[in-house]
């Protein structure tokens, strides 16, 4: 099975409207930047997105957010970007606020085939609202349900021809419990080698996962809030 694709274009160009996305990294930190900017210009529309942050303004979610794409964001922090705000405000938007472990947890469950979770993360606030209580050890849980995707779209500092990858740093964060909740995932990379070149002990995701994986362009690698001494 041949893994490689030429580039985002081409991984993507089967995303349909209305799919359910799984968008890796943390902040603006290892998100799949590439294949971000393919799906806007892509023009796709009511998606699903399940990703840790909803972008800035003028980058990663935040332009698929001004094209109007997304029809519900599935995340943890959000507090970074104006239109989302102005969409959630006027009903443009669907929002699923979730605790950022709690959203790590219900992707790496719904990767390990986990229907659903007891966690005490969100008790006694809005976050339990509906959702069934039980008691371990006299403290209360509530009942989380694993998360899939139609898409897993995550990216690694380096992969190989098989799909197996590395990732560097906070990068680390989403996108490898995202790589195993996709039904397709499509991998982005820094570095693309062959099959054979990575150390078997390095390997964060193993290439089982992974159906499609390109090599990457101009990677920008934003910062949110650069604070620096005067």
């Amino acid at each position: 099975m041949n893994k490689v694709f030429t580039n985002a274009e081409e991984s993507v160009k089967d995303i349909p409207s209305g799919a359910t996305l799984m968008l890796g990294g943390f902040g603006l930190c290892g998100i799949p930047e590439n294949c971000i900017a393919a799906l806007v210009a892509k023009k796709i529309t009511g998606l699903t997105c399940i990703s840790n942050n909803a972008g800035v303004d003028d980058f990663g979610i935040g332009l698929m957010l001004q094209q109007k794409q997304v029809k519900k964001m599935i995340s943890s922090y959000v507090g970074e970007n104006a239109e989302f705000e102005r969409q959630l405000l006027s009903g443009e938007l669907e929002v699923d606020l979730i605790p950022q472990g709690t959203l790590a947890e219900r992707c790496r469950a719904g990767g390990a085939g986990i229907p659903a979770f007891y966690t005490p993360a969100g008790y006694g606030t809005e976050v339990a609202n509906g959702k069934e209580v039980r008691i371990f050890d006299g403290k209360p849980h509530l009942l989380e349900f694993g998360l899939t995707a139609d898409f897993a779209i995550v990216k690694a500092w380096k992969g190989d021809t098989l799909g197996n990858l590395v990732y560097k740093g906070t990068a680390r964060n989403f996108n490898p419990m995202m790589a195993t909740a996709g039904k397709i995932t499509i991998a982005e990379v820094e570095i693309l080698v062959p099959a054979g070149t990575l150390d078997p002990n390095e390997i964060h995701t193993p290439g089982i996962y992974v159906q499609r994986i390109f090599q990457g362009v101009n990677y920008e690698k934003r910062i949110e809030r650069r604070t620096v001494r005067k």
